[in-house]
């Protein structure tokens, strides 16, 4: 069984670049593997590996400065769901590019997941979610609105061009795992808005503690890792990954015309070109040869 860690914490961190081999040979000495992303305004990622593994490398990000209060989310899984250690620096660690944004700054109110539900059924409280389409599309808050962004940097032109819709509205956002709605609460006050609230812990701590017949989550929540999505429980859910376009796909649509493995699926068999989907295949070809000699593909 692994243990997984998801967190995030913002702080000034003078150079990044000179925090990340550190903290990548830990975790390579650790077993540790995931993903972690530095940049001057703090540290975001998601890491597995043993207790002992995901310990070490709590311990060591908790005495970089300014994470002493460093707060993260632990779930478990079966199968390992990284294939490698990356520590990447980064100008942002959520890109949202808006330069004035600053969540050490001002934040909204936090909601626990306790007190979400009564926030959300309000009838003066509009729900944003504030993830991409694609995470979105397999799983919300019921009644929550869908921006439809393919990614976060785009939700600042949505908000300016609907930002009309939810006059005299108290604003209720969330996310994952809680980043985002950091820095969106916090240009939202910025732009003027004076009721801002966010989800603490985002989804996952929501689905952590709230009890599923309380619950107003619909669907499954997809997570960055080889889990792909969570249900109540933080339990794994049926979802796979596209290869090609990295998007969520049921077991089923691997039945569709347009599935190919590692190619393409039903959302991107017309995004690719012919050029790109021999690459994906040549691409898939190497995976299983890496496959049969037993070792692991970068690749994966």
């Amino acid at each position: 069984m692994y243990t997984i860690a998801a967190l995030y914490h913002f702080t000034r961190f003078e150079d990044p670049a000179a925090l990340r081999g550190p903290l990548l040979d830990l975790c390579l000495a650790q077993g540790v593997t995931g993903s972690l992303l530095l940049a001057q305004e703090g540290i975001n990622g998601t890491i597995a590996g043993s207790r002992a593994g995901i310990d070490a490398a709590l311990a060591h990000i908790r005495a970089l400065p300014g994470c002493a209060d460093l707060e993260w989310k632990e779930s478990s899984a079966t199968d390992q769901p990284f294939g490698r250690m990356k520590v990447r620096l980064r100008k942002e660690i959520v890109t949202m590019g808006q330069p004035d944004v600053d969540p050490r700054a001002l934040v909204g109110h936090y909601v626990d997941p306790a007190d979400w539900n009564a926030l959300i059924r309000s009838e003066d409280v509009a729900v944003i979610d504030t993830r991409n389409d694609y995470e979105v599309a397999i799983g919300t808050f019921e009644g929550a609105v869908d921006p439809q962004t393919a990614s976060f940097r785009d939700f600042p032109a949505w908000w300016e061009a609907n930002k009309d819709r939810f006059h005299n509205k108290r604003i209720a956002m969330f996310c994952t795992g809680g980043i985002r709605c950091e820095k969106s609460t916090n240009y939202l006050l910025g732009q003027g808005v004076e009721n801002v609230y966010h989800l603490k812990g985002g989804i996952l701590k929501y689905l952590e503690e709230v009890p599923e017949d309380d619950s107003t989550w619909q669907g499954e929540c997809f997570v960055f890792d080889g889990r792909v999505s969570v249900g109540h429980g933080l339990k794994e859910g049926p979802h796979e990954l596209c290869h090609a376009c990295r998007r969520p796909i049921l077991p089923g649509d691997r039945e569709h015309p347009s599935y190919e493995h590692g190619v393409s699926c039903h959302h991107c068999i017309d995004e690719t070109s012919e050029a790109d989907k021999a690459r994906f295949r040549e691409r898939q070809k190497q995976i299983a040869l890496a496959t049969a000699r037993g070792e692991a593909h970068l690749g994966r």
